[in-house]
């Protein structure tokens, strides 16, 4: 029997009434009714239960996620998602940006300064080049491809294969060579990616949706211009992306358009991976073609993010093309580009507050273990693996911690648990980016994929990142 992942309803009703708990409804009448009715919790390891629940169940479980649904937020205020409220809650997001260099954005970091985002008159800056470009696609695959072999295993887990072949803390790819039996059986690496992502294996960049979106982007940006809608989001989506390359919010909206609902509905409509990690490895494109204006790299996220996502979910994609927008001028350090990617980003939501703790970790330990250890203990018991809290946060102290450099970022981040491939494949955009060419980046990293990326995506299979530079490129500040 084909149990299709993260839609149906009484698997979705478990991680709704975690998502109610985090963002400020009151789910314990709905949660007491579901379990005396003999409802289970949420799958623990994948996104559909074994066997299908009886027909009540299912009919009583889709009534109680709109029910939760209607149930009032006490964070509404803090974490809107409406753009013109996010705005009114982000007082750096219209100023003009301060005049200053890598060394300055350097000296601003110990006083504690926030270079403000840019809104309608961004500053001049150097145009972004094709060897940028490429750099950051070079660096998102590269990063994506280092994580895929341990998603979804524990942090642990991640410590002892890496260890097990010499390679902690993490210098290069996974190999399987050199791994006891016997711990490869109590942690197997991810299924879906051994046989293409471990450094034995790796025969160019193999297909993976953090690559998939990127593109898609592409494709949005050619036929629609900067000035795309939300619909024009979904219609892309339903012309061009399969519907089994989609995961969690991104399925459940899919799912939504399907049955006839309308952005932005198709976020919220049953959907309890709203906050999770989809929208953020979407954004990368609208900060790769707005260099120096992250403001506007940070609406069209908004824009984008909002077809599957609400408040942190969105926010996690706005701080990150914000993130990137600045990081594509080459003319600021990584920490410079982090704050201003915190300027877009409700200041007491708890997605700011998160990557704010990341950064003061990163700069207090030596040691990122330490910092790992201490972001799961803040956030591990409470947040699914694919959730943006600890994912953005997770990123921006990888990041801090090895001060922009590509190697550093990435290994951290993936040595970091959670959503290893999704968090590398951000880190090393926003690394090779501030690396500013192709040839910066080790070719130990880059060798293994012969300029030859893998995707069910238009017409993309086997394109050249390359090629793929020269064709962002040509949508940079396009109107």
């Amino acid at each position: 029997m084909l149990r299709l992942t993260w839609v149906q309803p009484e698997d979705l009703i478990g991680h709704e009434l975690h998502q109610a708990t985090q963002d400020g409804r009151e789910p314990k009448a709905i949660a007491a009714r579901w379990r005396a009715a003999g409802g289970p919790d949420a799958p623990l390891t994948a996104g559909a239960s074994p066997t299908p629940a009886s027909r009540y169940l299912r009919q009583l479980a889709e009534d109680l996620l709109d029910e939760l649904a209607d149930l009032p937020s006490t964070l509404t205020d803090d974490e809107p998602t409406d753009l013109a409220a996010i705005k009114s809650l982000c007082p750096a997001w219209s100023l003009p940006e301060p005049a200053g260099s890598r060394a300055a954005g350097a000296a601003r970091v110990g006083a504690g300064g926030t270079p403000p985002a840019p809104a309608s008159d961004p500053t001049p800056t150097p145009a972004t080049t094709p060897q940028h470009l490429e750099a950051a696609w070079l660096g998102r695959a590269v990063g994506c491809l280092l994580g895929k072999p341990v998603e979804k295993l524990p942090l642990d887990a991640i410590r002892q294969l890496a260890e097990s072949t010499g390679n902690w803390p993490l210098t290069t790819y996974f190999t399987a060579r050199g791994v006891p039996q016997d711990l490869l059986a109590a942690h197997p690496w991810n299924r879906r990616s051994a046989q293409t992502s471990l450094a034995e294996n790796i025969d160019g960049m193999p297909e993976d949706d953090d690559l998939n979106y990127p593109l898609l982007n592409l494709i949005l940006l050619q036929r629609h211009g900067t000035s795309f809608t939300t619909t024009d989001v979904a219609r892309t989506w339903l012309d061009e992306l399969p519907a089994g390359r989609t995961f969690t919010a991104e399925r459940i909206a899919y799912r939504n358009l399907l049955t006839g609902l309308e952005p932005p509905h198709t976020a919220r409509h049953r959907n309890p991976f709203r906050e999770w990690i989809g929208a953020l490895i979407r954004a990368d494109m609208h900060g790769w073609t707005n260099p120096g204006d992250p403001a506007t790299a940070a609406e069209q996220a908004h824009r984008d993010a909002t077809l599957t996502h609400t408040a942190n979910g969105v926010y996690a994609a706005m701080f990150t093309a914000a993130t990137i927008a600045r990081a594509a001028t080459g003319e600021h350090d990584v920490h410079t580009c982090l704050r201003t990617g915190l300027t877009v980003v409700p200041p007491r939501s708890r997605l700011a507050r998160a990557v704010h703790h990341a950064i003061r970790l990163a700069r207090e330990h030596d040691d990122f273990d330490t910092v790992v250890d201490q972001l799961h203990a803040t956030h591990a018991a409470t947040h699914h693996w694919v959730h943006a809290v600890p994912n953005t946060a997770l990123v921006a102290a990888a990041l801090t911690h090895a001060d922009g450099d590509f190697s550093g970022s990435i290994c951290r981040a993936v040595s970091g648990g959670w959503d290893t491939d999704s968090n590398g494949a951000t880190a090393g955009s926003i690394a090779g980016l501030l690396a500013g060419d192709p040839a910066a980046l080790p070719d130990r990293w880059t060798a293994p994929l012969k300029n030859r990326l893998s995707t069910s995506v238009g017409d993309f299979n086997g394109i050249g990142f390359d090629t793929l530079a020269h064709l962002t490129h040509r949508e940079t500040h396009r109107s």
